[in-house]
């Protein structure tokens, strides 16, 4: 399973976003500083097209796409040098495939941020240095050890290759997933779990001003850095939507008409971190159940229906499939049918984001 780490300083407001994303309704009232393990939490993905297929088909259960999430122990200077805390955080988030990065706006007397002022760029810029730093150690110490052989074959010298060229990209603070590598050379890094070769979305967590104003200190020189890498930066009031998750489903909305917002940040950040995971949803319809099952894009049908149970993978014969936006736009199963949209696909068929699909087996 997939999985994205909320990474970050201490007391920047990771626990609460966290708590917001697996929807465990902690109140955090106050921010704990010394912790020293992960937190892993399932977050769930909220779709539109399930809730329209719940409405359309009334079942007696209806189950959203998931994707695992973790807290990671606030980064503290020096982590690189793989000690204690620092240690632990350079652990706990080798094992994600996605850093969700919180970044503190919002000022708090009572909470002093662990460098001073308030300053989301230079926040960015010492966890991305950390990171940074621990990739380079362990490219030096591998190629160390490569160059102290006794003889470098043929695939030796093509992952001495590939680390060099890494290496120098670091020392100039590129991050390894901006480096652009072919096929091959990329495969070399596939046993290396890079911190810095994975993919990271910026969260800005604001005060409830903040938030309505979309204006925070240091706004411009943030996104200014972020388009200079690539990368995506979500605003949340963690504690603004903390408040808004103890509320009835019916207040919920009020609030959020009032904001000016159609959803929450924290919705928000779980889509985007599944679809820059490489995920997709395809969805099985009826009385009993509707359900979203999580997919890498390019799945095919075969495969696909082996996440629903593997006699369907074994003895898969056939896929039926009908497209979402066109039972959206016809209304009803039985005209998407009329009009000759549902398909039979074979086992090769590239499952789709959106596909409603009832496979046909036997075993």
């Amino acid at each position: 399973m997939l999985s994205f780490g909320i990474v970050g300083l201490p007391m920047v407001g990771k626990t609460t976003i966290f708590n917001l994303v697996t929807e465990s309704g902690v109140q955090t009232s106050n921010f704990m500083t010394g912790r020293t393990e992960t937190n892993i939490g399932m977050a769930r993905v909220r779709d539109p097209r399930v809730d329209f297929l719940s409405r359309l088909y009334n079942p007696r259960r209806t189950i959203y796409a998931q994707v695992e999430c973790s807290d990671v122990p606030g980064l503290v200077r020096g982590a690189s040098e793989g000690k204690g805390v620092g240690n632990q955080f350079l652990e706990g988030i080798r094992g994600v495939d996605l850093l969700v990065h919180v970044l503190r706006a919002f000022a708090n007397p009572d909470v002093p941020h662990v460098d001073g002022e308030i300053d989301p760029l230079r926040d960015l810029e010492t966890v991305s240095l950390e990171l940074l730093l621990a990739d380079m150690e362990l490219l030096e110490k591998r190629i160390g050890r490569i160059k102290s052989g006794k003889k470098i074959n043929k695939e030796g010298a093509l992952e001495l290759e590939v680390l060099e060229k890494c290496l120098a990209a670091l020392e100039n603070e590129v991050p390894l997933h901006q480096v652009e590598l072919t096929g091959e050379e990329r495969a070399v890094l596939r046993n290396y779990n890079f911190l810095t070769e994975k993919p990271v979305i910026l969260v800005v967590n604001t005060d409830e001003e903040q938030f309505k104003s979309r204006r925070y200190s240091g706004r411009e020189a943030l996104e200014e850095a972020a388009s200079a890498r690539g990368l995506k930066i979500i605003e949340i009031c963690g504690q603004l939507e903390m408040e808004i998750s103890q509320l009835s489903p019916e207040d919920r909305e009020l609030f959020l008409a009032d904001l000016g917002v159609e959803e929450l940040g924290s919705d928000r950040l779980v889509r985007t971190a599944y679809e820059e995971l490489g995920l997709i949803s395809f969805f099985t319809v009826g009385e009993d159940e509707v359900k979203a099952w999580t997919i890498r894009k390019g799945t095919g049908a075969k495969k696909a229906a082996g996440k629903i149970h593997s006699d369907m993978e074994r003895g898969f014969i056939r896929a039926e499939v009908v497209a979402f936006n066109d039972l959206y736009q016809l209304g009803s199963m039985a005209k998407v049918r009329e009009k000759g949209l549902a398909r039979l696909e074979g086992k090769d068929y590239i499952v789709q984001d959106g596909d409603i699909i009832n496979f046909r087996f036997n075993v």
